[in-house]
């Protein structure tokens, strides 16, 4: 807390919390690699099964290769320089998230062997994962920009702001339907009473006293 002596107003000390912690760049990489590699395999896969030539099994690696290769490296980039960025800048915001993004794009531009598709490709997912990383959402399995925080907080924040009173809700939809207010039961059976002079008895359950166990023997 800040404190004042003499009128002197000393400010609050830095959060610890705040500091910012270096990532672990090379690791982040190998094992975004290893995801994002994984995943391509299985889309090269797909992509062998629909082949309109035997190409075997073997396929995926001989003729769909390239595209396990290139999920692959756009996914280690990815991390790899978005934790760069991060370590460099000291600072963990979408800037790092963009310069990941546009490097990434810029490897699945280098199919086209054009200057353009390089620039284009890489802006457009620089953009995509820097907006993405902005709003909260982590992208090729790396943490969002402040993990520590769960969605727990924000939806029982939601739960308190929009939730309605059970019996605001009983007011407006009626009982029935799966919304049964406390003491339904006997208003139900006054109700048919008074409509069709039908004495509706108690259930058999609650009129049954537990048997004694003792006397059961």
């Amino acid at each position: 807390m800040a404190s004042d002596i003499k009128g002197v107003q000393f400010p609050e000390p830095a959060d610890v919390d705040e500091a910012y912690h270096p990532q672990d760049a090379i690791g982040a990489g190998i094992k975004s690699t290893i995801a994002v590699g994984t995943a391509g395999l299985f889309f090269a896969a797909v992509q062998t099964s629909y082949a309109r030539q035997n190409v075997g099994a073997m396929g995926v690696f001989t003729r769909f290769g390239g595209t396990s290769a290139l999920f692959a490296a756009m996914g280690g980039t990815y991390a790899f320089v978005s934790a760069a960025s991060a370590n460099l800048r000291a600072s963990q915001d979408p800037t790092n998230q963009f310069f990941g993004g546009f490097a990434a794009g810029a490897i699945g531009g280098l199919r086209r062997r054009t200057f353009q598709a390089v620039l284009g490709n890489g802006l457009a997912l620089g953009i995509v994962v820097g907006v993405a990383a902005y709003t909260g959402t982590a992208m090729f399995g790396t943490p969002g920009l402040h993990p520590e925080e769960g969605r727990w907080p924000t939806k029982e924040e939601l739960r308190k702001r929009f939730s309605r009173p059970a019996n605001e809700t009983i007011n407006e939809l009626g009982e029935g339907r799966g919304i049964y207010g406390p003491g339904y039961e006997e208003r139900r059976r006054e109700r048919i009473k008074q409509n069709y002079g039908i004495d509706v008895p108690e259930p058999y359950w609650r009129t049954q006293t537990p048997a004694d166990p003792m006397r059961a023997r």
